[in-house]
Formats: C-alpha cells, sequence, structure tokens
C-alpha cells in the first residue's frame, strides 16, 4: 500500500516539475526577440472607386403586337437580324380587309350621289319658293335632307379611311431601328389584335443602359466621401475580367429607395457600336470619383480581426513590443483597405512576422519603407 502511495506521490512531482519546466520555457521563448517588419505610412490623395453589379438594358424596345386580327401570310426579316424603322416584318392576309375598303368607297360613292341629287333639289328649291312655288315646309324637309346626306358622306369617308388603315396594318412594319429577336409565330399562325403575345421585340443597342444597385446604407456611409453626381464616369468588366473598352457616364439615380431590398438603382449610359453589351446580361462595373481625398492605404496583410471581427492593425511601441489598434475601413481599394483616421504616421505598423508574434512578445523591428523605395 504505501509502495503504492509513493509510486503516485513520485508522478504527480515530476508532473508539477515537468510543467514549470514547459512554463519557464514558454516565458523564455517568449523573451526571445523576433524580427518583424514594419511600415509607416502616410495619407495619400485617393479617387475613390466603388464596384457594382449592373444589369444591361437597350434603351429602346419595341414589341411587335398586331393592331388586326388574321393569318400570318409571310414573314420578311431574317431572326437576329438589324431592321430599320419602317422595314416590313410581317403580311397578314389581307383579302377581306380589301373587300372592306372596296365595299366602304362603294358606299361613299353611294352617298355622295345621293348628296349631289339632293344639291340641285335644294338648289330648284330656293328658285321655286321666290315664286311661292312650293312650301316653306317642303323646302325646310329638303335642307334638312341635304344636311343628312352631307353627314352621311362624311360617316362613309371615315368608314372608308378606317378600312384603308385596317388594309395598311396587314403589313407590320418595325417602329424603331435595332436588332430583331426570335419569332414567336410562323407563317399560318393566326393572330388577334392587341394580343397580349409579342409577334417579336426590336431592341436599339446602339446606346444602352446599365443599371446599378447600391444599398441606401452604404450611400449614407460614402455620403462625406462620393457624390453620385451626374456626368461621373463608369467603367464595365465581362465576366471574365475583360475591359469594356468604352466608359459611360452616370446619367441619373433613383431618388426613393425599393422597400424590399433597401436599396437604390443608379443608372449610366453607355455607347455601344460593336453591338457587345446585350440587354439582359450581367456585368461589373466601377464608378470614379472626380474628387480626391485624403487617405491612408493600409495593406490588407497586416489587418487582422479580432474576437467580435473588428479589423486591427499591430504596432511596435517605444520598447519594441506590440499593441494592437482598432481600425475603421471605409472599403477595399486592391490589396489595401481605405482608412481615414485612427492611424499616425509616425505608427510602425508590422506587415510581417504576424503569425510569429503574441501580446507579450518582444520585437526586432525591421524598416520596411526603405525596401518599398527601392
Amino acid at each position: 500500500m504505501k509502495s503504492i502511495k509513493t509510486t503516485f506521490l513520485l508522478f504527480f512531482i515530476t508532473l508539477f516539475l515537468s510543467s514549470c519546466e514547459q512554463k519557464e520555457q514558454s516565458k523564455t521563448q517568449n523573451q526571445i526577440p523576433i524580427e518583424v517588419g514594419f511600415i509607416n505610412i502616410k495619407k495619400e490623395p485617393v479617387y475613390l472607386q466603388i464596384e457594382l453589379l449592373g444589369k444591361v438594358k437597350a434603351k429602346e424596345i419595341a414589341l411587335i403586337r398586331p393592331q388586326i386580327s388574321g393569318i400570318i401570310e409571310k414573314q420578311l426579316f431574317r431572326e437576329g437580324s438589324f431592321v430599320k424603322q419602317g422595314d416590313i416584318l410581317y403580311k397578314i392576309d389581307s383579302a377581306t380587309y380589301k373587300a372592306n375598303v372596296n365595299q366602304a368607297e362603294a358606299l361613299l360613292n353611294s352617298a355622295k350621289a345621293n348628296l349631289q341629287s339632293l344639291e340641285a333639289k335644294n338648289k330648284r328649291a330656293e328658285e321655286l319658293i321666290k315664286f311661292d312655288g312650293i312650301s316653306k315646309q317642303e323646302v325646310d324637309d329638303i335642307k334638312a335632307s341635304k344636311l343628312q346626306a352631307i353627314a352621311l358622306v362624311k360617316q362613309r369617308e371615315a368608314e372608308l379611311e378606317s378600312a384603308k388603315i385596317d388594309l395598311n396594318r396587314c403589313e407590320i412594319k418595325a417602329p424603331i431601328s435595332g436588332y430583331i429577336g426570335i419569332s414567336n409565330v410562323t407563317v399560318g399562325a393566326l393572330v388577334n389584335a392587341n394580343q397580349s403575345e409579342e409577334l417579336a421585340n426590336i431592341k436599339d443597342t446602339k446606346t444602352v443602359f446599365v443599371d446599378l444597385t447600391l444599398s441606401y446604407n452604404e450611400i449614407l456611409n460614402l455620403k462625406n466621401l462620393m457624390n453620385f453626381e451626374d456626368n461621373m464616369n463608369v467603367t464595365l468588366k465581362f465576366d471574365d475580367n475583360k475591359d469594356y473598352g468604352i466608359k459611360g457616364k452616370l446619367e441619373a439615380k433613383e431618388l426613393s429607395v425599393d422597400e424590399s431590398s433597401q436599396t437604390v438603382t443608379l443608372r449610366a449610359v453607355f455607347s455601344n457600336p460593336n453591338n457587345l453589351l446585350l440587354s439582359g446580361m450581367f456585368v461589373k462595373a466601377t464608378l470614379e470619383s472626380q474628387n480626391k481625398i485624403d487617405a491612408f492605404l493600409v495593406p490588407q496583410q497586416a489587418v487582422l480581426r479580432d474576437q467580435k471581427a473588428n479589423p486591427i492593425i499591430t504596432l511596435i511601441t517605444n520598447e519594441n513590443k506590440t499593441i494592437t489598434k482598432i481600425l475603421k475601413t471605409q472599403r477595399a481599394i486592391d490589396n489595401k483597405w481605405l482608412v481615414l483616421d485612427g492611424i499616425n504616421q509616425e505608427d510602425k505598423i508590422i506587415v510581417e512576422g504576424l503569425n510569429k508574434i503574441n501580446s507579450r512578445s518582444v520585437v526586432i523591428p525591421k524598416d520596411l519603407n526603405t525596401q518599398d523605395k527601392d
């Protein structure tokens, strides 16, 4: 029994001594100076940029629908081709509408003949009334018949004009110039006046809009840094990060906030001579401020996060120890963070060796400012 107690006692003594030795070694290691690289940064003038996702929209879109009912007789365009304003796109069977025009012309001629007869009768009546050869009542009746005949002629003229308009509508023409899409109907299809489904659509993409959305909170955060003024330069990139090559201008911004998404829409306008920007596609847009701001640009490798996810930098003190400072970053610019204040030009910000140190470390500062200049 004594042997077992002695064994346990020796075990605990050995464990205690080992723990003390490890703590002593750890303490010794913390006191060993560790070389770290630092930089000093100064405020510099910066053109602020903001990247947003944008959606391309054609400046003009025409949805082609028939204004009369009938059978599609011909399709006179090639899908995906460029059409000019006034080009005939479809022809609707016009036989019925030609017959309506002929009928309207016949009714008009009949009304005109009747009017001509009544005008002659009215002229004779006016002569006879001078010699009391006709009663005044008869003269009034003839004049009334003449007025009715005049009204009927005007009605028939309007009917003929309406019939001609419908006949002309048998040729469905392009209301704007642009690229026409895929046809939703084929030859022989029955179409109806003002139907909901369009036959095809034409998009004028010589000039396009790019609609950008930005959260209202972000607009408030950038209020003192960036004015979303008209004519602000906007550049575009495609999904493969290739530049579009033509700069656009910010044209307008929505004055209200979308209730569901809490965003504001900004609209830029771009020239599109080569038709590279297609309606409906998504692009990456960069807004470029016209005004410079003075700010610090802190390398992202120097910024870590604390337990509350606050961005922090590690500084070297005069005693060659380390302290951390919380930053208020505005946004990323390339591989750096934009910081307006909270940093002094004399601060030695550690950018190399952060993974080797802790709050008790003693460091050997290595000035990287001269290397950056070289």
